[in-house]
């Protein structure tokens, strides 16, 4: 039989909430996996019609409920669950795309899917070679065809006026 009253009960649920650090009510986990940001949120005990996901700009916010399941009649003899409304809040920033956002619910487990926006995708950009020695002169402030950079001479293609100062990288004394 379980014991009804317990005198020290309530001294030491009110130790234990001072001296514990302050745990998520709903703890999550987040990994990139490819192209999407997987989110997984424990909510044991929680039925998946009281789930509500809702994105506004960028904001996500997952609301959840637990109700106990009391049936008239019943004598309760202990009650440390929880119960009631939670809610957690994710900023999704400009990387993810929230309007594609997908959920799915199994033994008390919430998997949110999330594409990551096209613009933050990793792309591999190509390098030309145009402009070969002349943009290489420029760029580095390299002499060309025998002319210091910064002195005058003919302006030809690609290549920058006579008055233009030019002063390479790491000269300055």
């Amino acid at each position: 039989m379980l014991l009804r009253f317990d005198p020290f009960r309530e001294l030491d649920r009110v130790a234990d909430e001072l001296t514990r650090t302050a745990a998520s009510p709903m703890p999550m986990d987040a990994i990139r996996r490819g192209d999407r940001v997987v989110v997984s949120f424990d909510l044991p005990g929680v039925e998946p019609d009281s789930i509500e996901l809702t994105v506004e700009r960028n904001v996500l916010t997952v609301k959840a409920e637990r109700r106990p399941d009391k049936r008239e009649g019943d004598e309760v003899l202990a009650a440390e669950r929880r119960f009631g409304t939670i809610t957690r809040q994710l900023f999704l920033g400009d990387t993810l795309e929230g309007s594609g956002v997908s959920a799915d619910y199994d033994r008390g487990v919430l998997v949110l899917s999330i594409p990551v926006a096209q613009a933050a995708k990793p792309r591999r950009i190509a390098v030309g070679r145009g402009g070969g020695e002349e943009q290489a002169a420029i760029d580095t402030g390299a002499t060309h065809e025998g002319t210091p950079a910064g002195t005058t001479g003919s302006a030809g293609a690609g290549e920058e006026p006579a008055d233009a100062s030019w002063e390479p990288v790491g000269s300055r004394a």
